[in-house]
């Protein structure tokens, strides 16, 4: 049976304003395997910490809950204060009925209700908890991007940038094309993604999933850029409604390329269904 010590914080005002501090470091008293429960103005101070790392050494306790503000704010410093009198910091666990509780409610008692549910799950996890060693692991430092649309393929060049190795999966297509009997295609290196029919491996209008890795997103230009013809342009904007591609504007009625953002990947002319651009190539 462990042997754990509660702790409530008031945070000034902020919590003990909207809970009745007092009511649930009494409650909690009562839980199995709690030998110690108290509140106290503000935790997180140096006084605070003294009563925490005194109460584990007299109590001889074995995990420790902290009902108080957000972990993100002073999980560490808790788990620093118990590792520094001999208890295993992992068997520190945090009840958040600041944020969860006392400022999302106004009626004092069901935010008292719920800070007391909160910090019984908090116990519960204590009896649960075995006293762990910080380690490390070795990783593949590899990114891998789940969607292709402006944003994914944005954050796919910025970790190529960094020089980590980046894959991407679209599971529509980036084009919207989709034909859902076409599959999946990748480039090879150097430039943007070569779309291919899987069977004829050919250059074709649609595909079902696009996964493409760097660096051929990392894009060096290829030559020759696309051009828009504009006699066979309509102006149905599709090619700028299905890519959002920012090279492509449109101008006098007619689709667009500004040559100094074109990297010649061909993907939208494989959008016109007009033939209209014209240029670049769909190598292997």
């Amino acid at each position: 049976m462990q042997r754990i010590g509660v702790f409530v914080c008031w945070c000034g005002s902020n919590i003990a304003g909207t809970v009745d501090v007092h009511k649930v470091a009494e409650t909690l008293k009562n839980e199995a395997g709690v030998v110690f429960s108290t509140d106290y103005q503000y935790m997180c101070s140096q006084a605070g910490q003294d009563l925490v790392k005194n109460t584990i050494k007299e109590y001889n306790l074995t995990g420790v809950v902290i009902c108080s503000c957000s972990p993100r704010m002073h999980e560490n410093t808790f788990r620093k204060a118990a590792a520094s009198v001999g208890l295993n910091p992992y068997m520190v666990e945090i009840a958040n009925i600041r944020e969860q509780c006392s400022w999302i409610h106004k009626d004092m008692a069901t935010a008292t209700e719920k800070a007391i549910i909160l910090g019984r799950a908090a116990i519960a996890k204590v009896h649960l908890n075995a006293p762990l060693t910080a380690g490390e692991s070795p990783v593949t430092k590899r990114a891998l991007v789940i969607g292709g649309g402006i944003a994914g393929i944005q954050t796919a060049l910025d970790i190529a940038d960094a020089g980590y190795p980046v894959d991407i999966v679209e599971k529509e297509s980036i084009l919207n094309l989709l034909d859902n009997e076409y599959i999946v295609i990748a480039c090879g290196g150097g430039g943007i993604p070569v779309v291919r029919d899987y069977e004829n491996k050919g250059c074709y209008k649609g595909v079902a999933a696009v996964i493409f890795r760097a660096p051929c997103i990392t894009v060096s230009k290829p030559l020759p850029l696309l051009t828009v013809n504009s006699h066979k342009c309509t102006g149905c904007k599709r090619c700028i409604k299905e890519l959002g591609c920012p090279a492509i504007s449109y101008s006098g009625h007619k689709a667009v390329i500004e040559p100094s953002m074109c990297y010649g990947c061909t993907i939208c002319a494989q959008v016109c269904p007009f033939g209209a651009i014209e240029g670049g190539s769909c190598n292997e």
